[in-house]
């Protein structure tokens, strides 16, 4: 398909000869060979002229390489195998076939807003956050993949004395440069059954706040799609607001997708799994000596909450340790989150960050632990100088997890030069202490203290790996 693609959008056709195509396994048929979606390969077109010195770039790093065809005048493409032609089909046939026509159906959120008292303890609504399936570690998983290839990699997926979850991971592919690429990824599944629209949206955003939280700049996208039957009219419906989502976003963020894969058809008798996007975002950073980890560093530097929390619990974490899923999914307001991501990346450039971390699972709760969990020193922080709209409650101040929001440590003496950094709105919500705990100080007079232990001990036994 690959080779039919370049030859189509380059209006010339392509002779392919399946017998020259690197096999895994013996005994493959040429119809077999020729639709094959085996992983890690790429498809070139080099000049003649150069053929030799390509091969031999991949020859000295070890990468098999292979010449497996040509393209050729006139729009058809031909495939052989062991001399016999096994295809001969006319491109335009190929890329212009009859269209199909699908039923889609406007989308109806099926979930309604629960009714959840806050707790009397929300301490206690920490740990369990913390221990939950999707916020807990997963060092066990992390730690079986090598992430030292070449000793390159300067920011790790654990960070910190402790080792919490750092947003992004950096590496430094060149040996004689200082220039770095950032990989981050967002994924939202549990907003898509509220709205596959702000699920995507929410995807999208989530791994470009990764990337910029660590320092990542010129941002591009990948998409995976997990999703079921497209030909009936529920799921494409889903799957047509996740890609209008993708479309609208990447053009707001001026991220391109890059390349993408998608996996349909994804059911069993029990129904379809859930509609599922993950988005990958690599970065570049220019000086990977200015990347920024997530754990606090220094006793008395200010503590900023950049970006603004609303009543946005819609298929949160905090809801469900209810059992429940509601009605107000996170939204991504564009020129708000535009502003807020563009203030961070200004403000790592001028030297004055020491720790960032994006809120995303948990809300600013989940975040300011991680930042905690995760080093020696502590943070004390209160709710009251929390830029909000709308809301009114502390659980739902913690554990909100509306987007375009960072948690930011600016060094000592820094703030004013801090805040002339940023376009967005803020609030400076606390500071960082020599102990490893956290104190909250709630609406109402109310107070959270847990030390550091108490909140590793939650986070790396919740998974039990």
């Amino acid at each position: 398909c690959a080779a039919c693609e370049m030859a189509n959008r380059s209006g010339c056709g392509v002779v392919v000869e399946l017998d020259r195509v690197p096999l895994k396994y013996e005994g493959m048929r040429p119809w077999e060979i020729w639709i094959s979606e085996s992983q890690e390969r790429m498809l070139l077109s080099v000049p003649e002229e150069k053929v030799d010195a390509v091969l031999g770039v991949f020859s000295d790093e070890d990468v098999e390489a292979t010449v497996v065809g040509r393209f050729v005048d006139g729009k058809r493409a031909r495939v052989l195998y062991r001399g016999h032609e096994v295809m001969n089909l006319d491109l335009g046939f190929l890329f212009s076939p009859p269209l199909p026509e699908r039923e889609v159906r406007p989308w109806q959120a099926r979930t309604s807003e629960p009714r959840i008292r806050e707790p009397e303890d929300l301490g206690k609504a920490f740990l369990r956050l913390l221990s939950s399936p999707n916020i807990a570690s997963r060092e066990g998983v992390v730690r079986t993949y090598d992430h030292e290839v070449q000793g390159g990699t300067v920011i790790k997926p654990l960070h910190g004395r402790y080792g919490g979850p750092n947003d992004a991971a950096v590496i430094k592919p060149l040996h004689d440069s200082n220039r770095g690429i950032v990989i981050s990824c967002g994924m939202r599944p549990r907003y898509g059954r509220i709205d596959p629209y702000w699920m995507a949206a929410s995807s999208v955003e989530e791994a470009i706040r990764n990337n910029t939280a660590v320092g990542g700049r010129r941002i591009a996208l990948l998409d995976n799609f997990v999703w079921g039957n497209p030909e009936k009219p529920e799921q494409l419906s889903s799957l047509l607001r996740a890609c209008e989502a993708c479309h609208d976003f990447s053009l707001a963020f001026r991220t391109p997708f890059i390349s993408g894969k998608d996996s349909l058809y994804n059911e069993s008798p029990l129904g379809p799994v859930t509609p599922t996007l993950l988005i990958t975002a690599l970065g570049m950073i220019d000086d990977v000596r200015g990347a920024v980890s997530l754990e606090l560093k220094w006793p008395g530097d200010s503590i900023y909450l950049l970006g603004g929390t609303y009543p946005e619990l819609g298929g949160s974490e905090y809801y469900r340790l209810f059992g429940e899923t509601g009605s107000s999914v996170p939204i991504v307001r564009r020129e708000e989150a535009k502003k807020v991501i563009s203030s961070v990346q200004r403000a790592i450039a001028s030297g004055c960050v020491a720790a960032c971390h994006d809120l995303s699972d948990g809300g600013l709760g989940v975040a300011i632990a991680e930042m905690v969990l995760s080093g020696d020193a502590g943070a004390e922080i209160s709710l009251e100088t929390v830029p909000a709209h709308g809301v009114e409650r502390n659980d739902h101040m913690l554990f909100s997890e509306s987007n375009s929001r960072f948690l930011v440590e600016v060094r000592r003496g820094k703030e004013k030069k801090f805040e002339r950094q940023l376009s967005c709105e803020f609030g400076r919500i606390g500071r960082v202490v020599g102990e490893n705990r956290l104190s909250v100080s709630c609406l109402g007079g109310k107070k959270i203290e847990l030390s550091g232990g108490a909140l590793r001990r939650a986070w790396l036994g919740g998974m039990g790996i």
